[in-house]
């Protein structure tokens, strides 16, 4: 079936085979629904349209904007998806967690009807490669052949091009200053800051980032249209901490590595995602990264890709850059893009923010065992425990756009203590 038509039917045609309004019963496949919490909201009357650039964030609008964000922006590079794409396991039936929440216990049926996720899927990263789903399901009329907006989940990606970069030998210390890459930012509060501490978003670099519509972010989206990356990262030019011994949250840090990454490689950081991470790992479907007026992709944010691609980069990412027998991201990379060495404390769980700690552009959990995620604002992430090799992916369109994840990691919880063994 040609995919336009595919597109325009198949959400309606799935959730009517699977069951109709509610989540799918126990099946081989993943599960489709039309609905979800507050739908009418979301648009469900109106078939959940797809709005302009100005109308992505407005609820209406979210569900189809979100997963349709590159048709909106037509600044969008390709990243072709492989002849072949690397197989995925299923469980024969869907596990059936229970977590506790505010008191109550919980089915994950109950998660869906409570949450605003437009795809939720559970899969378990095997031994010797590969990986099998445990769980899958599409809300909102949405299906397995959408592309998903990442928000800062695409933050994460720059920062393992990076990994791969000082593998090769383009770049050959995170130790040096962004600068010695990018003539461009020489002389400014970016240029002077190490690599290093750009990836643990610690340049010291004033920088306010709160979507208000007014914020640095705001101010950042803006530059990058009106006058490309380079004037658009400029703008941050005052610094009031020392690199490297303070965390501050700051999308333009993204963008900066990813200048370093252009520049190291000598060509584009799209074409290098194809041929270093997206084609290597079997990807599915073809992905799409939002560029800026110059094709520059926005390397903090934006970049679009089916359920069930998030989820092989999860589950590549919870064997430690191993996929199906091959390193695609090198391994010490990522434990050093997921630990917090002895002194860099201030980026500590429970010091870099209240509850979670920061790594290489990745989010880092508290205790003992070693678990990870990528975040985007919205409600998007993906969640990583490589001790059992388990990975949750959530495509979501929450409203405020931050918080409102303390029911998500309830369910993760229980996930981990009942399947992570």
């Amino acid at each position: 079936m040609a995919k336009p038509l595919r597109r325009l039917i198949g959400s309606a045609l799935l959730a009517l085979l699977a069951g109709g309004e509610g989540p799918a019963a126990a099946q081989a496949g993943p599960g489709f629904s039309a609905t979800g919490p507050d739908a009418e909201a979301y648009g469900a009357g109106q078939g959940y349209l797809i709005g302009t650039p100005a109308e992505t964030n407005l609820q209406r609008f979210m569900v189809g904007s979100y997963s349709h964000f590159d048709q909106i922006i037509h600044r969008a590079a390709r990243i072709a998806r492989p002849k072949m794409a690397s197989p995925l396991g299923r469980a024969a039936d869907p596990i059936a967690p229970l977590y506790d929440y505010q008191g109550t216990t919980h089915t994950i049926e109950a998660y869906l009807d409570r949450q605003p996720a437009t795809g939720l899927l559970i899969a378990r990263a095997g031994k010797d490669g590969g990986g099998e789903i445990l769980f899958e399901q599409y809300r909102y009329a949405r299906t397995d052949i959408d592309r998903f907006l990442s928000q800062s989940m695409a933050k994460t990606l720059t920062a393992l091009l990076v990994g791969i970069a000082v593998d090769e030998g383009a770049i050959r210390s995170i130790d040096e200053l962004a600068e010695a890459y990018v003539p461009e930012l020489m002389g400014t509060e970016y240029g002077g800051t190490p690599i290093r501490d750009l990836l643990h978003m610690s340049s010291g670099v004033a920088y306010h980032e709160v979507y208000d519509g007014n914020d640095d972010s705001a101010r950042l989206n803006r530059g990058l249209i009106a006058a490309g990356p380079f004037a658009a990262v400029k703008q941050f030019n005052i610094r009031d901490a020392t690199p490297g011994t303070r965390f501050y949250y700051a999308g333009a840090e993204t963008e900066v590595l990813s200048l370093v990454l252009a520049a190291a490689i000598h060509g584009k950081v799209a074409d290098y995602l194809q041929s270093r991470i997206w084609q290597p790992m079997g990807a599915e479907a073809d992905a799409a990264w939002i560029t800026d007026g110059t094709g520059h992709p926005l390397g903090y944010c934006c970049f679009n890709a089916v359920l069930r691609d998030w989820a092989r980069i999860g589950l590549m990412l919870a064997r430690d850059g191993a996929w199906n027998g091959r390193q695609i991201v090198p391994r010490q990379w990522i434990l050093d893009a997921t630990t917090v060495s002895p002194d860099s404390a201030y980026l500590a769980p429970g010091r870099a923010t209240r509850f979670l700690g920061y790594g290489y552009q990745t989010w880092l959990f508290p205790g003992d065992r070693r678990q990870f995620a990528l975040l985007g604002i919205h409600g998007q992430s993906i969640f990583i425990d490589p001790p059992s090799g388990l990975v949750m992916v959530q495509t979501a369109v929450q409203v405020p756009p931050t918080g409102g994840r303390g029911e998500a990691f309830a369910l993760w919880t229980a996930l981990v203590r009942t399947y992570g063994d």
